[in-house]
Parts: C-alpha cells; structure tokens; sequence
C-alpha cells in the first residue's frame, strides 16, 4: 500500500511538475535574506518571520471589508490521525504544508489545485509504540527545498517544484529511543535547524543542524547535561535519562547570528522530591538544560548563553514554546517568550531578565520575581495524590500555539488558559530496555480552578509590561494559534471550530465562520495574484483536545475526531 501511495505521488509530480516550474521559474531563491526582508505576500518560516511575530502586513482584508470573507477553496489531506496540527507555509504563491505522518502537500495558493504531494515510508509498528505520533506541526524552506521532520527520526528535504527527495537524513535511532520528530524545522544560512521531540522520555533530548544541500550533520547540542560541569547539576547520573529536546522551531536573530531555542521538562516528567529536589528524588539538582532558553551560534551550535526558567522542573511548564519576538522599542532590543506555566518572559539579546509577567489567572506552581525571574514560593511535591489541584494544567497555561505582535498596535495578542488539574505522583523506574519508554510519574485529570470554571481567554497585551489593553474570553480553552494583520484584524481559531476575527484596537468581533470541526494548528496570510487569503488548518485529536469531550461535553461529543482540512478564506466581494 506504501508503495502505491508513493508512485501515486510520484506520477502526481509528474503531472503538474512542468505547470510548477513554469510559476516559480521566476521566484527569487529562499534564503534567510529574504526571509528576512518578510514579503507580506509570503509566509516562509514558522511564525512568518524570524522575529516570531506572526503577523502579516497584509491590507486588503480589513476591519471594515472582513464581513465580505468567505471560503475559497479546501484541502483535505486524508489519514489525520490525531487531527491536524501544522502551519502553512507560502512562497510565490505556492503553498506548502504538512500533515499526519509527515505528509507534504504543495498546493496552489489561489485555486486549491494539488501540485505534488509527498508522503515518506514509515515503520507502522514503531508509530504505534510513540506516545505522541503521528501528528507533525510544519515545515520549512530554503534553497528551492521542503525540509520535513518524521515520526521515525529523519530530516528529509524535498524539491519545491515536484516533491522528489534530495536527500533523507537519520539522526534519532527511533527504534531504541521510541522519539522523533513532530515539530516544524527552521531555516538560517545554508542549515536546517530541529529538536528532537519531548522530554518524559529516559533520553538526552538534543538540537541538531543539518546542512541544507547535502544533508550531512553540521553540528548537535545536548540539552541534557553537554558537560562535565552540568552533569553535576543532575544527581545519581540521572543525566543518563534526563529527557528534555527543544520540540518546536525557535527564532533567529541576524545581527549576531544567534538562533533561540527552548527545551522541554525533564524524565520523569513529575519528581517526587518535594522541597528537599536538589538532593533527594529522582533527579537531584537544577538540571541544565531543561526548560531553558538557549542561545546558540548558529555556524557552531555552540552555546552562547541561557536562561533557566524553571529550575528542577517537575511540573512540566517548560520553556520549549517556540516564540522568541525580537522587539526593539526605547532604544532596546528584547526577546519576548512564553512558558507553559502561564509567565511571559521579557529578556535583552543575551537572555537577561528585564521582566515576568503572568497571562494566566490561575497559577499555583510557583511564583517568579519579575526583576531576576528566580522562582519563589515553588510547590515541590511528594509521591500520593495532591490535596490541592495544580494550576495550570499540564497542556499549560499557554502551549506551543502561536500568539501575535502587531507592530502598528504595538500589541500582542495572546491565548492564556483557565484549568488545573487533581494529580497523583508515583515513583517510577526508567525503562531503556529493549526500547525505552515513556516516563511520566504520575497520573492527572483535568480540573477547574478554585474559584471559576474552565475558560481561555484571547488578550491584547503590552508584549513588555504586560499591560492589559482588551480581552475576550471562550468557554474552553483555545488550542490554534492567533494571526494578526495590517488590515487591523486578530483572527483567533477555537475548539468549538470557529474562527472569529477581531477589532486590532478594540476587542470588538466583526466576523465567524464555522469549519465544521476543533482548531489545534497554524493561521496564516498570503497573496496569490493579487488576492489575500487566510489560510487556517481544522481538525482535532491530540493529546489536549482528547479531554475535551469527557470534560466539556456538548460538541464536542459528536465532533470528528482523527480527521482535518485546511480551509481558506479570500473576499467574496
């Protein structure tokens, strides 16, 4: 069947290649000038720039035209096990995107049309063994490339105008480690950036660099104890089975060739050291790197700096959320990045705090001084069930979801969330024989908090103070990521499968449309000839929306589940 499916693509390839070349015979190569340079008809890595703002300068939708929006064409990519979850790409007009098992589409941006799809081999038996998998959140380009991470461990790149590999790279053994990758590459300067997926596993997560035209490792970094000196920031050797990885792409920052990433929590996932965790429990210490920004040369990989956000994490609020907005205001230059626990940090270029601030209401693992970001009054538990639930709950007071900076509002638009959870920890051994398994340590449900019910909530946000300017609440938490425009639109896709788009200024709805089934991906903006189109990507099932029907009820319920599309919008008038 494998087989089929490949020479169906293939011949596909065949069909459309010469259509393709002829489009794109004209269109300047992708490299991160150009990247750089942020042409609001394109949308060519992850958050559309690497600054990370997620924004689109677009102008032709607007606040006073947006009522006029309505579906131009949709793409269903079949075999969405566990929904869809990735984010659109665009070049030329061209639109790139993945799905379920890492599954490459190109399609055209202004009819819909299939130009070639790609869909790799993989080994079954192994993607039943992953926790996480088949889900893949993006890709990236570069050098007339589609580079895509796999389930299984591979870096692949394809040709942008048929689809055919140029090369396929291994670099996790999947079969011993049972890890891969899921989340979206980023391109910088000839190489093409990933990390490996998770922390809850008894691994040590790494970042790899690839090189963009022969596929050969460039250069790796251990974000689990790469030193002597760190290894002693993890007691009993338990760096051996630290976990951690950096799951989805980082930023960029050009002027000193840096490239930002996060790391994930560590294995297990909830220790049960309580206060005493620098010497007791199962991983005594502070253990570097998990939940940390890094800063890493982009030629070497070597590290330049880091942040440790949440020492000894054990509540599994880590630092892997991939925003890193580079804003420069006041005659300085910040880096503006979230974390799972419901903080957003505000650093200088070299990862210095200059300050914390909560989006979410409802946080109870640990408090942050927003002058140093050192974390007081933590709450480090024990083994047995907690008396009191833990705020947020694991899918985090904000995820790995895009928010958006809007540069002529000066406002970022962010979902924070609402929830807890009851949770009891249990002492765990780590498993790495004969494949290794995955490490939690404890067993939770979703909760409300003390004193409401569960809700999301879009907020328009001073990025650097916090400063609250509007916010509209959902009755459950939102799970895509948020787009804002030059036209003074916030376009927001929710778990009830509506998109609503909003007033920039004001907060103010000005328009929906329901797509059927939950939002748990990508939204971006584009034009193809002329035309802008929003493009946003359905479909639930995963490991956050699988509680939403036990817990919510309603919809969701009946709603399809291990399906998706991408549906896209344009002006009917």
């Amino acid at each position: 069947m494998k087989q089929k499916q490949r020479r169906l693509a293939l011949s596909l390839t065949v069909a459309v290649g010469a259509t393709l070349a002829a489009s794109t015979a004209m269109a300047q190569a992708i490299d991160s000038k150009r990247i750089e340079a942020n042409n609001p008809n394109d949308w060519l890595t992850y958050h559309g720039s690497y600054n990370s703002y997620h924004y689109s300068g677009l102008t032709q939708i607007n606040a006073k035209n947006v009522k006029d929006l309505s579906v131009a064409w949709i793409h269903i990519p079949g075999h969405s096990t566990r929904g869809l979850q990735s984010m659109p790409l665009v070049a030329d007009g061209i639109l790139y995107y993945s799905g379920s098992y890492s599954r490459v589409f190109a399609i055209d941006g202004a009819t819909g049309q299939v130009l070639w799809s790609y869909f790799p081999e993989l080994d079954d038996a192994l993607v039943a063994r992953q926790t996480h998998s088949p889900y893949n959140r993006g890709v990236a380009l570069g050098e007339g490339k589609v580079f895509v991470g796999t389930v299984d461990g591979r870096l692949i790149a394809l040709d942008m105008k048929t689809g055919k590999p140029v090369w396929d790279t291994k670099l996790i053994d999947s079969q011993k480690l049972t890890i891969g990758f899921t989340g979206a590459p980023l391109y910088v300067n000839g190489e093409v950036v990933i990390g490996s997926q998770g922390g809850e596993w008894p691994v040590r997560g790494k970042i790899y660099a690839v090189d963009a035209t022969t596929g050969k490792l460039r250069w790796d970094f251990n974000t689990i104890a790469p030193t002597e000196e760190t290894k002693k920031t993890w007691g009993n050797d338990s760096w051996r089975v630290g976990g951690g990885g950096g799951w989805m792409p980082g930023g960029y920052d050009a002027e000193t060739n840096t490239i930002w990433w996060g790391t994930s929590n560590g294995a297990p996932l909830y220790d049960w050291s309580g206060p005493d965790w620098m010497h007791t429990g199962a991983r005594p210490g502070t253990n570097l790197y998990i939940s940390s920004v890094l800063g890493l040369d982009a030629a070497s990989g070597k590290l330049k700096f880091f942040h440790q956000e949440n020492p000894h994490d054990v509540w599994d609020f880590d630092s892997a959320v991939g925003e890193f907005l580079m804003i420069d205001r006041g005659g300085q230059k910040y880096v503006v990045h979230p974390n799972k626990g419901g903080y957003i940090f505000v650093y200088d270029r070299s990862a210095n705090v200059k300050n914390v601030w909560p989006i979410s209401h409802n946080i109870n693992y640990a408090k942050i001084d927003p002058k140093t970001g050192e974390l007081t009054d933590r709450r480090d538990m024990t083994a047995g069930k907690q008396a009191e639930v833990l705020c947020p709950h694991i899918s985090g007071g904000v995820s790995w979801n895009a928010g958006s900076y809007d540069p002529k509002t000066g406002l970022y638009y962010k979902i924070g969330n609402e929830w807890c959870m009851h949770l009891d920890i249990v002492k765990t051994t780590p498993v790495t024989e004969p494949q290794v398994q995955l490490n939690i340590g404890a067993n939770f449900t979703i909760a409300p908090p003390p004193n409401g019910p569960i809700y999301g909530h879009l907020d328009a946000r001073d990025p650097i103070t916090g400063q609250t300017k509007w916010e509209v609440r959902f009755p459950e938490p939102p799970l895509a990521s948020v787009l804002s425009t030059g036209g003074d639109l916030v376009f927001v896709p929710d778990a009830r499968g509506t998109v609503h788009a909003y007033d920039a200024t004001t907060g103010k709805e000005l328009w929906n449309h329901g797509d059927g089934t939950g939002h748990q991906g990508g939204i971006i903006s584009y034009a193809a000839h002329g035309k802008q189109y929003v493009a946003v990507v359905a479909g639930f099932g995963g490991m956050a929306s699988d509680d939403y029907a036990p817990t919510f009820g309603g919809v969701f319920k009946s709603m399809p589940r291990d399906d998706g599309a991408l549906v896209v919008y344009s002006l009917s008038k």
